[in-house]
C-alpha cells in the first residue's frame, strides 16, 4: 500500500456536520462532567437571572442577593475549584466554564461568584488558619455567608502598595482604620478579607490580611449608587473606624504583597473565561438579529459588509475560548504564572469589548434597548477592563516579562 492510500485510508469516512456555535470544535476537548458542569450552571442562570436581569440592571439593584448565594451554593459554584470544606474540588476549566456561563447572563452575578470563590474564599483557603477554614469556609462554600475583599483604596488601585489602611497592634490585638473603595459584596458581607499596612515591614513588605466579621464594631459598608456599569451588582466603600480584632483574625500564611496579588492572579483567570461569556450572548444576538431584521428586500445577514462583522467576531470569540481553555489546562497542571493571566485578561476583555461594539452596530438603535443584552454588556465590560489589572498594569506586566525590565516605576 502507498503512502497516499495508507493516508486516505486513515482519513473518516464522515466529517461531522459545521456548528455555527462551536466553529472550530472546541467542546471536543471536554469530558463529560466539564460538559454537565456547564449545563447546570447555563440552565441556572436561564431560569434565575435571564428573565429578571434587564429590569435588575435598569433599576440599579439585584434583589434578592442572598437566595441567588444560596442557590449557587447549591450548584457548586462558589469557591468551586477549592478543596474540601464543603468545597466542589472542580478543576479550573470546569470553574472557567460556569464564569463563562454565568457572565454570558451578566457580569455582576459573575462578579458575586468570583469575589466570594476567588478572592475571599481562597485567600481564607490558601493563607488562613485551620481555625479560620473551619470557621468561614464551609458557610461561604453553601453560599449562607457572603464575603467580600478590600484591597483598592479611593487613592490606591494599581498601586496597592501605597495602601493608607493599617493596623496596629494594641496588646494582643489587631486595631484597623483606613477605607476601601470599589469592593463588590461590601454591603452585604458577613466576612471582609481586609488587607493593611503594618510595621512589620516598609514598602509594601508589612501587608498583612485580616478576616475581619462584619458586624464588629467600627465597621461600616455603604453602598455606592449611580453606577452606569455593573449595575446589577452590590459595590461598597468600606469603612474600618478603629475595628478592634483578636490576634487570630490576621491571615497567618502569608506577609507582603504577595498575598493579595496571588489572589488577584485567581480571579483574573475566571475574567479570562468571564468575558468570552459576555462576548458570546452578544454575539449570539447579533447572528440572531442579522437573521430576521430585513432591509432592502432580505435579511442584512445575507449582506457581505454584516456576514464579514459576523465571521470576525466568530474567530475573536473563539480564539478566546481557546485561550482560555488552555490557560486552565495550564492551571490544572500547576504551570500556569500570572504572566500568563495577564496575556490571558489584555486580550480576552478587549476583544469582548469590541464583540460588543460590533453587534451593537449591526443590532442599530435596538441595539441600545434592554431588550437586548447587547449595551448592557458593552458597558459592563468597560468596567472588567479596568478592574483586577488595568490595561496598562496587563501590558507592563507582559512588557517586563518580555524584555526584563520593569517599566512600573
Amino acid at each position: 500500500m502507498s503512502t497516499t492510500e495508507s493516508a486516505e485510508s486513515a482519513k473518516p469516512s464522515k466529517l461531522p456536520p459545521f456548528d455555527p456555535a462551536d466553529p472550530i470544535g472546541i467542546d471536543d476537548l471536554l469530558g463529560p462532567e466539564d460538559l454537565a458542569i456547564r449545563s447546570t450552571v447555563r440552565a441556572w442562570a436561564a431560569d434565575r437571572v435571564l428573565p429578571h436581569i434587564a429590569e435588575w440592571y435598569e433599576n440599579g439593584e439585584l434583589p434578592g442577593i442572598r437566595e441567588l448565594a444560596r442557590e449557587l451554593g447549591s450548584i457548586g459554584a462558589l469557591g468551586m475549584s477549592l478543596e474540601g470544606y464543603g468545597c466542589a474540588g472542580a478543576t479550573a476549566v470546569q470553574y472557567g466554564l460556569a464564569c463563562l456561563e454565568l457572565e454570558a447572563a451578566d457580569s455582576g452575578i459573575r462578579s458575586l461568584v468570583s469575589v466570594q470563590g476567588s478572592l475571599a474564599m481562597y485567600a481564607i483557603h490558601r493563607y488562613g488558619s485551620e481555625e479560620q477554614k473551619q470557621q468561614w469556609l464551609p458557610g461561604m462554600a453553601a453560599g449562607e455567608i457572603i464575603g467580600c475583599f478590600g484591597l483598592t483604596e479611593p487613592d490606591h488601585g494599581s498601586d496597592p502598595a501605597g495602601m493608607r489602611t493599617y493596623a496596629k497592634r494594641e496588646g494582643e490585638d489587631w486595631v484597623l482604620s483606613g477605607r476601601k473603595m470599589w469592593i463588590t459584596n461590601g454591603s452585604v458581607a458577613g466576612v471582609a478579607v481586609v488587607w493593611a499596612q503594618t510595621d512589620e515591614g516598609g514598602g509594601g513588605s508589612g501587608i498583612r490580611g485580616f478576616v475581619v466579621p462584619t458586624g464588629t464594631p467600627g465597621f461600616s459598608a455603604p453602598e455606592i449608587k449611580h453606577k452606569w456599569s455593573l449595575r446589577a451588582s452590590v459595590t461598597s466603600e468600606l469603612v474600618l473606624d478603629e475595628v478592634r480584632l483578636p490576634a487570630d483574625a490576621v491571615l497567618p500564611g502569608v506577609t507582603g504583597l504577595r498575598g493579595p496579588l496571588s489572589c488577584l492572579s485567581h480571579a483574573r483567570y475566571g475574567i479570562v473565561w468571564g468575558a468570552m461569556g459576555a462576548a458570546r450572548a452578544s454575539f449570539e444576538a447579533a447572528v440572531d438579529y442579522a437573521k430576521t431584521r430585513e432591509q432592502f428586500g432580505k435579511p442584512i445577514g445575507g449582506f457581505q459588509l454584516t456576514q464579514a462583522k459576523l465571521a470576525d467576531m466568530a474567530v475573536e470569540l473563539h480564539k478566546g475560548i481557546l485561550l482560555a481553555h488552555h490557560l486552565g489546562r495550564r492551571m490544572d497542571a500547576g504551570r500556569l504564572r500570572p504572566e500568563q493571566v495577564s496575556f490571558g485578561k489584555l486580550n480576552n476583555v478587549r476583544e469582548a469589548i469590541e464583540i460588543c461594539r460590533t453587534s451593537r452596530t449591526i443590532l442599530g438603535a435596538n441595539g441600545i434597548s434592554l431588550e437586548y443584552p447587547v449595551m448592557r454588556h458593552a458597558t459592563n465590560l468597560e468596567s472588567v477592563l479596568t478592574y483586577e489589572g488595568t490595561v496598562e498594569m496587563h501590558q507592563l506586566v507582559l512588557g517586563k516579562a518580555l524584555t526584563g525590565l520593569d517599566a512600573f516605576r
